[in-house]
């Protein structure tokens, strides 16, 4: 659920803060960009919550080389771009009012960190499902296994 929040916001909240640059009707482009805003700030805050709960999943895993070098990108990916959605969600709800449309440097850096939060998804998966990261049958280094099974 940790994981999951951040990007359903986030992505979300990319679609309907482009959306409100684009609305023609300014009381519509308001609605959606309230909207939207309020869904990056908590997507923001989930993400750092997410960060957390991974950094903190981390300490106790006993894994291999290959999965600790993946664990490694994937955490890289996650405090890059936990780190600039935080500044995304302080620069937009601290800078001009909520309802106001945002612009297109901050579209365009949005659609970036959107791209960057797909990315360490997709590296988290790959921990999961290829290296068997949190499986806690998988998770054991193949010299500490048990016999047998």
């Amino acid at each position: 659920m940790a994981v999951h929040f951040p990007l359903a916001l986030i992505l979300t909240a990319t679609v309907l803060l482009a959306a409100a640059r684009l609305l023609r009707r300014d009381s519509h482009a308001a609605t959606v960009a309230t909207v939207g805003t309020w869904n990056l700030c908590l997507g923001a805050a989930a993400a750092l919550l997410a960060l957390a709960t991974g950094l903190g999943a981390v300490l106790d895993l006993n894994v291999g080389l290959a999965a600790r070098q993946a664990i490694s990108v994937h955490l890289k990916w996650a405090i890059f771009t936990t780190l600039v959605l935080v500044l995304l969600a302080v620069w937009r709800g601290a800078g001009k009012a909520q309802e106001s449309r945002p612009s297109w440097v901050f579209i365009i850096v949005l659609w970036g960190a959107s791209a960057a939060l797909v990315v360490t998804g997709y590296h988290g998966g790959q921990n999961v499902y290829r290296y068997g990261v949190g499986v806690e049958e998988n998770a054991v280094r193949p010299a500490e296994a048990p016999h047998g099974g």
